[in-house]
């Protein structure tokens, strides 16, 4: 789909992980900027009145159960800072007497910047909230909404898209989701700030919420907010992050654990990236840092062994991945760290490896001076077939825009689902959550002249979120941490988040707190159906693990 990763070599500073949806504006009721080039979001007259809560009822078959759920969607409301935020009621409206409601202005949009965040959470009946889990759960971009975890992954729904090829057009399928969480841990799917059905509203409401600490806090106090107003402050707790929501979720759990006083049982990560610098998109643009050749080798091998590229087909992928990874970390990390140096003859022992693990042509990999970059690989594995990889998911592919072109020019796989995700989810959230009259569901972030700031604690050199997680653990040694990852995701390639987690700066006897799970399948594993079930057992394994309570 087309709200993960896409960095490609100029896009570091701006919507790193979003590629534009298309979707129409909101209701002139409710919304009437429609040029987001020239009128900024945080510009918006205020709502008086945000939409009220709707709450539905379901059932659902999952992990043997016959489970009955009330659903509820609607919005929360965050301030911009702690102090404002302090200040706000449950109903999103300063709190009388206080500070911020003797100081409002006349002017809505110039108030202090406020986000109403949507949200669609999931709960079992008859349990007790001190035994029942929850698992509060979100996409990444930065910019995407969570339209793509709640259809696809562990939610009471399940968009159906098993295979590699590109979807019919609607109508598309959605059926009752037997792999859905809800038998292990209730469910709350957030909207990021500025999508979905949220808002933001205030003076320079975007520059005080879209950026990796300005979004870290938003959702540490959309979550204390919420289990304020459902009174599970003492229920076993679980953040779920895809994607840039895996950077997120570093960010998220030291925030919670040192600022907010909420322990997490469990942090679970899909599709990880916490260092920016091994990106294997953009690598040309960063000469002399060679780790993303090196982590996105096995990736690149999954690639063709998948696609039957390969001179020689190994029989089984993982023993293949295997000696990939010990060639990765081995003679080709030497020969890259090398450089010029490099005699002649390992140059070219390393390009005739290379061509065994990748099916990249020999003369190919020497003209690159045996590094490829994300988007070339994409473009060359399959040119002989005028086909362009996927790079969300490595087994899709899809016809060459430019034949000519150096690197892909579009992600089959986000244009062969998006369309479904979006319009099975616009369509469920209002006939069966009875959410979203007279809105407009936003997928993402219409950022406009507002870019994401990448500045995390000050450094405006380089993102790397590693030590925030590391500072989770270490003041809560008994936090438990989960890396899932596709074996085909060319986004963010899975060596790569071992090579992190395996990296964090803690104590080596906290690394046991830390599992690894990979799967068949790619930067949504989900997509896929036999990951998907594997997905499900193992996390529904990993909470009860965590808290034996659950039920």
């Amino acid at each position: 789909m087309k709200c993960f990763p896409c960095f490609r070599a100029a896009a570091l500073a701006v919507a790193v992980f979003v590629a534009p949806l298309a979707h129409s504006a909101d209701d002139a009721k409710t919304d009437k900027t429609t040029d987001k080039s020239t009128e900024k979001t945080s510009d918006k007259p205020a709502e008086t009145t945000p939409p009220g809560d709707s709450t539905t009822q379901g059932t659902v078959d999952a992990g043997g159960q016959h489970i009955a759920y009330t659903a509820i969607a609607g919005t929360l409301t965050v301030g911009a800072t702690e102090v404002e935020d302090a200040q706000l009621g449950m109903d999103g409206k300063p709190q009388a007497g206080s500070q911020l409601a003797n100081s409002q202005p006349k002017e809505a949009k110039d108030a202090s910047p406020i986000a109403r965040m949507f949200y669609v959470a999931y709960f079992k009946k008859d349990t007790k909230a001190e035994e029942r889990p929850i698992t509060f759960c979100y996409n990444g971009g930065p910019g995407s909404s969570t339209v793509w975890l709640h259809m696809g992954s562990l939610g009471p729904k399940h968009v159906v898209t098993d295979g590699d090829q590109h979807l019919p057009a609607a109508p598309y399928k959605l059926v009752d989701n037997a792999n859905s969480l809800l038998d292990t841990s209730d469910l709350v799917f957030i909207d990021m700030p500025g999508t979905g059905f949220g808002r933001l509203t205030g003076k320079d409401a975007d520059k005080a919420f879209w950026g990796i600490d300005e979004d870290g806090n938003a959702f540490a106090r959309f979550i204390a907010r919420f289990i304020t107003k459902y009174n599970r402050w003492n229920s076993p707790k679980y953040i779920f992050g895809e994607s840039y929501g895996t950077t997120r979720s570093a960010v998220l759990a030291d925030i919670l654990e040192n600022s907010k006083n909420i322990d997490l049982n469990g942090v679970i990560l899909l599709s990880q990236i916490f260092n920016f610098t091994t990106d294997i998109d953009g690598p040309s643009g960063n000469p002399g840092v060679d780790l993303p050749y090196v982590l996105a080798l096995p990736t690149y091998a999954a690639t063709a062994w998948y696609h039957k590229k390969l001179p020689q087909q190994a029989p089984a992928l993982e023993p293949f991945l295997k000696d990939v990874e010990e060639f990765a970390m081995g003679p080709y990390t030497h020969a890259l760290a090398l450089g010029t140096d490099i005699s002649a003859e390992e140059k070219q022992a390393t390009a005739e490896k290379l061509h065994e693990y990748t099916g990249l042509p020999v003369a190919y990999l020497l003209r690159a001076n045996l590094r490829v970059s994300g988007g070339e690989f994409e473009k060359t594995l399959q040119e002989d077939q005028d086909l362009t990889t996927g790079r969300l998911d490595t087994r899709f592919s899809g016809p060459n825009l430019n034949p000519l072109s150096e690197n892909a020019e579009y992600d089959p796989q986000s244009s062969a689902i998006s369309s479904a995700y979006v319009a099975l989810f616009n369509d469920y959230v209002r006939r069966d959550l009875k959410y979203g009259d007279g809105q407009t569901y936003l997928p993402e972030a219409q950022f406009g002249s507002a870019p994401w700031d990448f500045k995390h604690n000050g450094n405006t050199v380089s993102v790397n979120v590693a030590p925030d997680l590391a500072e989770a653990l270490k003041t809560n040694p008994r936090l438990h941490v989960m890396v899932n990852g596709g074996y085909y995701d060319l986004a963010t390639p899975f060596f790569a988040a071992q090579y992190e987690e395996k990296h964090l700066p803690i104590p080596q006897s906290l690394a046991k707190n830390i599992e690894y799970d990979w799967y068949e399948s790619g930067h949504m594993v989900y997509v896929r159906d036999e990951s998907l079930k594997q997905l499900h057992d193992r996390v529904a394994a990993f909470i009860k693990s965590t808290s034996p309570q659950a039920n």
